[in-house]
């Protein structure tokens, strides 16, 4: 495949995205922008034993705000120094559903002069920004790695609604954890949704993380980690992909499986630990990333 470079922004060399300029607006001057959390050892940790830990994963999750720039650029950066270590043996991405995995699989053997010309094909969906998310995909194919769609398609989402779809592995989150996921459904959509609708829209969400699980192992091999590019709430360690696969593979352990979410910074909170939620005694993420803000804006009144 021959992917042209002038033709590309290419992402910045590692070094630079811990410089204090960030591309969002907001907070960058705040205390933990720039810094990261290992929840593991409660404490700092610098970009090198941040990576360092990584390189050990069997399966890496890298989160993200969707609409925050910054925290494109550094999994871009993060992507780039395993790929240069040869520790990635694939990378499966949330922002391509199952509709478009042939045309996934096509990209092997052709050549493209332009990433407009990979966007066409791929037929990429518009909702996703392709500024973002260009410089992970062409990172990857210029190093040969395997891709994998990780969503579910529309058509998917329609069944489950609908009183179909795949099952669900058993007993992968007991009653407790289904009434925090109905919780966490019911704010992230202001307390605006009937209680009848949770069911439907948790078993979409387990249904996406079940689809992201499958896809990170049919990447996985001895030459690196499948690394998985998701919002950060899919890529919760106590409620997202990782208990999926533990649940489609016994021979997987919690601690091949690592999380890094990039978070931006609130104005008034300053611990590391109050952005971290520990639901079933499990850390959500082992690593936190603190970035500038891309906006302040008030999602529920919006909806109100």
């Amino acid at each position: 495949m021959l992917l042209l470079s002038a033709c590309t922004a290419r992402s910045p060399e590692f070094s630079d995205t811990w410089s204090g300029i960030w591309v969002s607006p907001l907070h960058g001057d705040h205390a933990l922008a720039g810094r990261i959390w290992d929840s593991r050892l409660q404490q700092f940790v610098t970009p090198e034993e941040l990576l360092s830990g990584l390189r050990e994963a069997r399966f890496l999750l890298l989160g993200e705000k969707h609409d925050n720039a910054d925290h494109h650029r550094l999994q871009s950066a993060v992507l780039e120094s395993l790929i240069a270590a040869d520790a990635v043996s694939g990378v499966a991405f949330e922002m391509i559903d199952a509709s478009r995995a042939p045309k996934l699989a096509g990209v092997a053997g052709r050549e493209f002069v332009a990433t407009e010309e990979l966007r066409e094909w791929l037929d990429w969906d518009e909702g996703w920004e392709w500024e973002f998310y260009s410089p992970l995909l062409l990172a990857s194919l210029d190093a040969g790695l395997p891709l994998a769609a990780a969503n579910i398609d529309e058509n998917a989402v329609m069944d489950i609604y609908q009183g179909a779809g795949p099952a669900l592995p058993d007993d992968v989150f007991d009653q407790a954890a289904t009434d925090k996921l109905f919780a966490d459904i019911d704010e992230s959509h202001c307390g605006l949704l009937p209680e009848s609708q949770f069911p439907a829209m948790v078993r979409v969400q387990q249904t996406r993380d079940l689809a992201m699980a499958e896809a990170l192992r049919s990447l996985a091999n001895d030459e690196g980690a499948a690394l998985l590019i998701a919002g950060n709430y899919h890529t919760r360690q106590d409620l997202g992909v990782p208990n999926f696969l533990l649940a489609l593979d016994a021979g997987i352990s919690r601690e091949e499986i690592v999380s890094l979410a990039f978070l931006e910074v609130e104005p008034d909170e300053f611990v590391p630990v109050s952005y971290l939620e520990r639901f079933g005694g499990i850390a959500e993420h082992d690593y936190l990333w603190f970035t500038a803000a891309a906006e302040e804006q008030d999602y529920c009144a919006q909806l109100r």
